[in-house]
Order: C-alpha cells, then structure tokens, then sequence
C-alpha cells in the first residue's frame, strides 16, 4: 500500500504506528525517529507544534510495537526484514550487560554489608536503659513561663 497516494481522510483513521509500517514498507532505507514523526505530521497536516509536545509518546509507541525494530545507528526498521539471529544478538547483549550490572550491584553489596559489620558497636546498650526512667519525670518549661516565674 503507497502511503503517498492515501487521502489525509483515509490516514487520519489509521494510528500513527500503522502510518509508520507503510512509511517504512515503502522506503528501502532505515528511517530516524524524528523524521517519521516529521513525514507523519505531514502527511497528517498537523502543526509543527505537535512535534515537540508528542514525539516521546511516538518514541514509546514504536518500541513497543513488535512490527518495529530500532537498529544500533539509531533507526528504524521493520522487524520482518531482519533476521531473527541478528534480533537474538541484540537481546543477548543487552541480557549479558543486565548480568554484568547485576554481578557488580551484588558485589557492591556484599562490600557495604562487610563495612557495615565492621563499624558494628558492641557497647552494651543495657547501660542506656536507666536514662530513660531518669528522664520521665523531666518538665520542659517555654522561656515565657520562666521569666514569670522569676
């Protein structure tokens, strides 16, 4: 389906993410966010204004959509022109740096609990509890009242 040769009435019943199939099923080449999000607001008529105030939504839209794939130069491209193994790739790099992190967020774990155990003050807290019946009897008197009283 040309995207080109559809009415603005026609694209306007369609959601910008089936826009963007069509932009990209048309185009031999990989496309940027930014310009799919311009070549929508064109083919849409839209203000340019709407660029600004809705292109994050657009971004989270696309990744989310499984028909997309978003490729290490930072575009755009349909899912179905790729190879599931190169897809397989990517998703195991990013799980190996998710392991990396998490081995490095335990270590830095295990290091502060260490620490913490160091710092651990033996000092027999039973010689404090006599504080506390010295203190039931204490008044607290406001400045106010002091002076009258004087």
């Amino acid at each position: 389906m040309d995207i080109n040769k559809m009415t603005k009435d026609e694209l306007e019943l369609m959601s910008n993410k089936d826009i963007t199939y069509y932009i990209l099923e048309g185009s031999k080449k990989t496309i940027n966010t930014g310009d799919l999000y311009k070549k929508i607001i064109k083919l849409l008529e839209l203000p340019e204004s709407s660029f600004d105030a809705k292109i994050g939504d657009y971004y989270t839209s696309l990744a989310t959509d499984k028909r997309f794939i978003l490729l290490e130069d930072g575009t755009w491209d349909l899912r179905s022109r790729h190879t599931s193994d190169k897809v397989v790739k990517v998703m195991d790099a990013e799980e190996d740096e998710e392991e990396e992190n998490d081995e490095i967020d335990s270590k830095e774990k295990e290091e502060t609990e260490e620490i913490e155990e160091d710092n651990y003050d033996d000092t027999d807290d039973s010689l404090y509890d006599d504080t506390e019946d010295d203190l039931k009897d204490l008044v607290v008197i406001d400045e106010e009242d002091l002076e009258l009283e004087q």
